[in-house]
């Protein structure tokens, strides 16, 4: 058996359903998808492999799950395929960009490498993206930043699908709020969620297993749960339910303090760089052509400017190993610390290949025959 992301639930579908992939194959697959469309060819590597890293790492609501909905709206002329990011206002330690609704992966990925190069030389690196897209996961941009030696701090709104505590009206995004920073260890600590319990992506995930979502994650206009993922997109779609924030509903459970994470990285997504926010990310109308505009901001910190980087690194590895070491619940085996699941998922999907469930797999035949990429040859 095949257990998805969603094994907290202990959701599974049947093996014979899944098909394993090389994550290389995958991803010259989604590298030449980007291509036929009319990406530069080093735009479409950078797509493939925020998506690839995606699937590798175990977050499979964001990696080749995400193709078709790119493919679909390169096609309608949502995204621009020809990504030209524009410098808007620029200081030694920040910059404004607008990504003129180019391919999201690439303007955060100029983007972050800014952010670095000014780290690199004064300490602090920010920047402020305004009209963007989608842009894979947040991770692999800390994750950037983590490489040169530096804390990352990644954040973008979304489209509305969160309300405000005490609140039924979507309109916050997921809003993920993902910091991460080197250790002494063979992986790095990194935190990337959403702000929500769950995100968008999750819940389609749920829809390709035919799954039923937990009880609690949604709110409808009602005030009432769902846990129909299909009728959960439905509703999304039309505005008449939404995911709720992390801790839950009300302030019982703290579902304020989600609330208040996410209307941070609202204004963190927008405020700096005179960007969309809340229903705008809806979706808006520029010369009579839909957009899906989204604002991400990117943080890198040089911690030679600090103690240094062993030494910080030792520290925060003591931390972590501290933290697993420690007293664990009855009948729990392991204490995990952030980015270590991904750390072993990366391990075993180098190996075993990345896990293709029925749907996804029809995508691809789908995009593959539109497109004329007959030299794939995949087993389903």
């Amino acid at each position: 058996m095949y257990t998805t992301e969603t094994s907290d639930q202990q959701s599974k579908v049947d093996f014979d359903e899944i098909v394993n992939i090389k994550p290389s194959i995958l991803k010259n697959f989604i590298k030449d998808v980007f291509i036929k469309l009319g990406a530069p060819k080093k735009h479409a590597g950078i797509v493939s492999d925020v998506l690839i890293t995606s699937d590798i790492r175990g977050i499979d609501s964001h990696g080749i799950q995400r193709l078709k909905t790119y493919y679909e709206r390169i096609k309608q002329g949502i995204y621009n395929i020809k990504t030209k990011p524009k410098l808007l206002k620029e200081t030694p330690t920040t910059a404004v960009i607008d990504g003129g609704f180019g391919l999201g992966p690439v303007i955060a990925y100029k983007s972050m490498k800014l952010a670095i190069k000014k780290a690199k030389k004064y300490g602090l690196g920010a920047v402020a993206v305004r009209n963007s897209t989608h842009f894979g996961i947040a991770g692999y941009y800390s994750l950037m930043a983590i490489k040169e030696g530096m804390i990352g701090i990644t954040t973008t709104n979304t489209r509305p699908m969160v309300p405000p505590t005490f609140g039924v009206e979507p309109l916050l995004g997921t809003n993920p709020l993902t910091m991460g920073a080197p250790t002494d260890e063979k992986f790095p600590f990194l935190i990337d969620c959403a702000t929500s319990i769950i995100q968008r992506g999750k819940v389609e995930v749920y829809n390709r297993l035919n799954k039923s979502l937990p009880n609690g994650l949604i709110i409808t206009k009602n005030g009432k749960t769902e846990d129909d993922p299909k009728e959960v997109l439905h509703e999304l779609d039309e505005a008449s339910a939404a995911l709720l924030p992390l801790g839950g509903k009300g302030e019982s459970t703290s579902g304020h303090k989600g609330y208040g994470y996410a209307t941070f990285v609202e204004i963190l997504s927008s405020a700096l760089q005179e960007g969309i926010f809340l229903k705008n990310t809806a979706g808006i109308y520029e010369n009579g052509q839909k957009r899906l505009p989204v604002g991400h901001f990117f943080l890198a910190i040089n911690l030679e400017n600090f103690m240094g980087i062993n030494s910080f690194k030792n520290t925060t590895g003591k931390i972590m190993r501290s933290l697993r070491s420690s007293k664990k619940e009855p009948g729990v085996e392991k204490i995990y610390t952030g980015g270590e699941k991904e750390y072993i998922n990366e391990i075993e999907r180098k190996k075993t290949g990345i896990p293709l469930n029925k749907s996804i797999q029809q995508d691809i035949k789908l995009i593959q025959k539109e497109l004329e990429l007959e030299k794939y040859v995949f087993n389903f």
